[in-house]
């Protein structure tokens, strides 16, 4: 068994007092930045990990965490996220943490606005953050620099920013695979439809657009010349999509593939097994329950899995011990794109099912 690292060794390493590697650790006092930088050094190299239960009784601290996401319904991909956040906060029950929800509309520009704004206005000691609009995101942002309030991506990155660090499944790369399957089942140069969700007051989310941008890039890479069409589709009145879906493929009648920049793809699916649609290849995005219902049906051909869940366990776990410890983060963390096909979603249910974060 290998020894436990204690105070003493690593004040021994950074060549400082067992007070000061205290204070580093618990935030109590001040301390010079040639012995923060010194200690943080040698926590990193020894891979100390302090005991959180007893630093918080010491600190008799209420930490208070803000997270603002979009709103959601069970099943859905922010729901699954929510439930990553959640076990990190029950895995930490020894702390004393207040956590404040803020849901915002994500396909409505001024819903998320006036969000935000009740974010800036909230005394939070962090905030954890599921952007959607590029410009709304760096408004929170400034006001969360100014009164030094740290901050954490979630789902995506807003580029031009420093967050304190993010947990993301790469939209770019997203984007990029998504060139490359739908490319790798249609044939050479076919039309290729890409759609996403209407939104009130601004057309792109921050993740369809960096989808986007990567799925682009594959093409352009690859020097492949098909034909791309762009249609929105609604996700605020869902009675509207047969009559924009249909009217546009019977306009196009030579679309051989199809790509959906967000969850939703299930309202594509559902338009093609109402329709009888089989000759359309279909690619999209995170394991929802109507995505899963889609896939096993045949309707989407494949399915790229984020892992929402871990991206919110993982964020929740790291501020919670930054808060309590003061240790540096990882900025980039990146989680890995999983890419899923009828007979292999049923075995990732249910590993997915396991509780191994």
């Amino acid at each position: 068994m290998s020894k436990r690292i204690t105070i003493k060794d690593i004040a021994k390493l950074a060549g400082v007092s067992v007070g000061t590697v205290d204070r580093v650790l618990y935030n109590r006092g001040s301390v010079s930045e040639a012995s923060r930088i010194a200690i943080e050094k040698a926590i990193e190299k020894m891979e100390y990990k302090p005991n959180i239960h007893v630093s918080a009784l010491a600190l008799r601290k209420t930490y208070k965490l803000c997270i603002t996401i979009p709103q959601f319904t069970e099943g859905e991909y922010w729901d699954a996220l929510e439930s990553g956040i959640k076990r990190a906060i029950e895995k930490y029950e020894g702390v004393d943490i207040s956590v404040k929800f803020f849901y915002y509309n994500q396909f409505d520009i001024y819903d998320c606005r006036k969000t935000f704004d009740e974010v800036s206005k909230y005394d939070a000691d962090a905030v954890i953050i599921g952007p959607t609009f590029r410009d709304e995101t760096i408004y929170l942002i400034s006001q969360l620099e100014y009164l030094k309030i740290p901050y954490v991506f979630v789902d995506s990155v807003v580029e031009n920013t420093s967050p304190l660090a993010f947990f993301v499944a790469d939209p770019y790369t997203c984007g990029y695979i998504m060139s490359k399957l739908i490319t790798g089942l249609t044939p050479s140069n076919s039309e290729l439809v890409l759609f996403q969700a209407e939104r009130i007051g601004d057309e792109s989310a921050n993740t369809t657009i960096l989808r986007k941008r990567g799925f682009l890039a594959y093409l352009k890479d690859k020097k492949l010349t098909n034909k791309l069409h762009s249609v929105m589709y609604s996700a605020l009145d869902l009675s509207r999509n047969d009559d924009l879906i249909g009217d546009y493929f019977e306009k196009n009648p030579n679309i051989h593939g199809a790509i959906v920049l967000n969850s939703r793809g299930h309202v594509i699916a559902d338009y093609f097994e109402k329709k009888n649609i089989n000759n359309i290849k279909l690619v999209c995005i995170d394991m929802t329950e109507k995505n899963i219902h889609a896939i096993k049906s045949g309707y989407i051909d494949y399915l790229i899995c984020q892992r929402p869940d871990a991206q919110g366990y993982l964020a929740t776990k790291s501020i919670i011990e930054y808060l309590v410890y003061r240790l540096p983060l990882k900025v980039e963390n990146y989680l890995p794109l999983d890419i899923l096909v009828n007979e292999t979603v049923c075995l990732y249910e249910e590993f997915n099912n396991i509780d191994y974060l």
